[in-house]
């Protein structure tokens, strides 16, 4: 299978105090397409076989940042965007840390049903994410080959809930995950399981998500190496 870079989107003027969930015409800042452009520097080496973005403006920004100067246009899909808050969007954080539903969000996230028409589970968008990247995964691997390197842009909780899936944790334990802007985290998935590589990466060397350069290669091992194995390369 192939390897995802999951990239969330750069800074906004609501990123942090307040949350912005589906809040139309929310854009990147002057902070945040600083952010994008100095990933989209970092990632240059990398040859990416397909970008896919969430639709919400931030995160269409931020992946026409790394595709600037390739050949390469990004595919909307739908499920990537950030988790439907309900009556919580655009609400300040210090006042929504005051509601009851809060701890429950920080405890048991699993049980977690954002409030009003529009909220949303977050284990269905859990599940909606996970779907779609494991399909967009193979959908490249088989038309680029296993060793395609893509990159997903979406936002903080998809994509740690994302990591908790690969990881194998369950929802309960993804606030453990920390999920910065513009930080890149990356998954190997294989017919065994999903190898996680990078977590919240905002500034490694990418070096070791390049593709092997020789034609042939044996299928990538989908055993974990005992003892932790000598690392890439």
């Amino acid at each position: 299978m192939a390897t995802v870079l999951l990239v969330r989107h750069g800074l906004t003027a609501m990123t942090g105090p307040v949350l912005a969930g589906h809040t139309p015409g929310v854009h990147l800042d002057e902070r945040g397409r600083a952010q994008a452009e100095a990933m989209a520097a970092r990632l240059v080496p990398v040859p990416l076989a397909a970008a896919v973005t969430s639709p919400l403006e931030r995160c269409v920004e931020t992946a026409q940042a790394v595709l600037a100067g390739r050949s390469l246009v990004s595919s909307i899909e739908p499920r990537l965007a950030e988790v439907r808050y309900g009556d919580w969007t655009g609400k300040p954080l210090k006042d929504l840390a005051k509601q009851p539903l809060w701890r429950v969000v920080q405890a048991h996230p699993s049980a977690v049903v954002f409030p009003g028409a529009e909220g949303e589970a977050l284990a269905g968008a859990q599940s909606r994410a996970v779907s779609a990247v494991r399909e967009w995964d193979a959908r490249i691997a088989a038309s680029a080959g296993p060793d395609a390197v893509w990159l997903a842009c979406s936002h903080g909780d998809i994509i740690k809930a994302i990591l908790a899936d690969a990881l194998g944790l369950h929802l309960d334990l993804f606030q453990r995950i920390v999920v910065d802007p513009c930080s890149v985290s990356v998954v190997r998935y294989t017919d065994t399981r999903p190898f996680v590589l990078r977590v919240n990466d905002t500034g490694g060397d990418v070096a070791a998500l390049l593709p092997p350069k020789r034609r042939r290669r044996r299928k990538p091992a989908a055993d974990a190496a005992v003892g932790g194995g000598a690392g890439p390369g």
